[in-house]
């Protein structure tokens, strides 16, 4: 068996970035016209009246500052607040696939790899543009992989830490030489930007990881050890699918739910029960880790955690090396990104790795719905 490296990263961020000033004067306005047409039903109880969010609200919440999205517009008009993204022919690149092979050749350039040198893509992410044909195989094709394989996969904000496993253990097996695990996130569609308690939490962007065989190239990162854990939990759930079509009953006329239809099936989350949960969960699996491999807190150069909200992060930190954490132990891109799902712990190692040294070591930690959690301790080459 050969081992398999993390040779590099790709990153590919929208042109269009929203604040939360913006965001914010846009939710309110809503609010307002909002309460406004339904000021008789609100006085006699009948419907609750919506609350407005603030700038400071947001940022105590979680962090965030701003978020990139693929259509700005849309999202901040009152009277859509879903980003425009308009349907693309069935002969067209996909916009999913599009932003995924952007991200893919920014990786391939760092390694200064060609397609020709990639046997196989998994698109792990947590937002399908669509079930079948896989957006892996159609990025394949568009990078000119005549001769591989692709698949998607699932498992939501974990979906990059699962990929980075699946890869490896494929390439130590002598399946492929190269392997890109592709997050491509458009968690802005999936969003209800009508949610005081939500609407600020997600961003877009994509990531790749370029693993290879360690014997074809130099430089990047070996691959210590991974681990994943999964555990069912409802807390963070989205049940958008094929099926929601046949839930709906003649005469259906499509209820209000916090001013969005209900059938959207949009992101609903128990944040502070998830706080309460994947912390301690994380925390421990990371520490246990850690002891498997013989590694001690002063042993770890870094940690590149999920991006969700600084709090977890910095509570996941302290426990991890025993004192508090964060800035350069702990890096954190959540304010300029926002949550960016799968990616969130790729482009923080993506953006905070070039500056350590050959034998430092750290760990890219997800966490997230199902609940999951996936960790990839790794170790720089020279």
């Amino acid at each position: 068996m050969t081992a398999a490296v993390i040779r590099s990263t790709g990153l590919w961020t929208p042109e269009e970035s929203i604040s939360n000033a913006e965001l914010v004067e846009s939710f309110n306005a809503y609010v307002e016209k909002y309460n406004a047409a339904h000021a008789a039903e609100i006085e006699r109880g009948e419907v609750e009246a919506l609350q407005p969010s603030s700038i400071e609200f947001v940022e105590k919440a979680s962090g965030i500052k701003s978020r990139y999205v693929v259509n700005k517009s849309g999202i901040l008009d009152t009277d859509r607040m879903v980003p425009d993204i308009p349907e693309r022919a069935d002969e067209e690149l996909s916009v999913l696939a599009e932003i995924g092979v952007n991200a893919c050749r920014d990786a391939l350039e760092r390694a200064g790899k060609t397609a020709d040198d990639v046997d196989g893509v998994i698109v792990a992410a947590s937002n399908m543009q669509r079930a079948y044909p896989a957006m892996a195989v159609e990025i394949q094709d568009a990078l000119g992989i005549e001769d591989g394989f692709g698949f998607d996969m699932n498992v939501a904000c974990s979906s990059a830490t699962f990929g980075i496993q699946a890869a490896a253990d494929m390439i130590a097996a002598g399946n492929a030489r190269a392997i890109l695990v592709v997050n491509p996130e458009i968690c802005s569609g999936h969003l209800n930007w009508r949610d005081r308690d939500s609407h600020f939490i997600f961003g877009d962007v994509a990531t790749a990881i370029l693993l290879e065989r360690d014997d074809l190239g130099d430089g990047g990162w070996s691959i210590i050890g991974t681990r994943l854990k999964t555990k069912f939990s409802n807390n963070i759930r989205n049940n958008f699918g094929f099926l929601n079509r046949a839930e709906r009953r003649t005469g259906d006329n499509k209820p209000i739910q916090n001013g969005a239809p209900k059938d959207d099936k949009l992101f609903v989350q128990e944040g502070r029960k998830v706080f309460k949960e994947v912390v301690p969960m994380v925390s421990e699996m990371i520490r246990d880790h850690m002891t498997e491999l013989g590694l001690e807190p002063d042993d770890m150069k870094r940690v590149w955690l999920h991006q969700a909200n600084i709090n977890m992060n910095l509570m996941i930190a302290k426990k991890v090396f025993g004192r508090d954490a964060g800035g350069e132990d702990a890096p954190t891109i959540l304010d300029e990104y926002a949550n960016t799902s799968s990616a969130g712990s790729i482009i923080a190692f993506h953006r905070h790795s070039d500056d350590l040294a050959p034998g430092d070591k750290g760990v890219i930690c997800s966490f997230g719905a199902g609940y999951s959690a996936g960790t990839v301790f790794v170790e720089k080459l020279g």
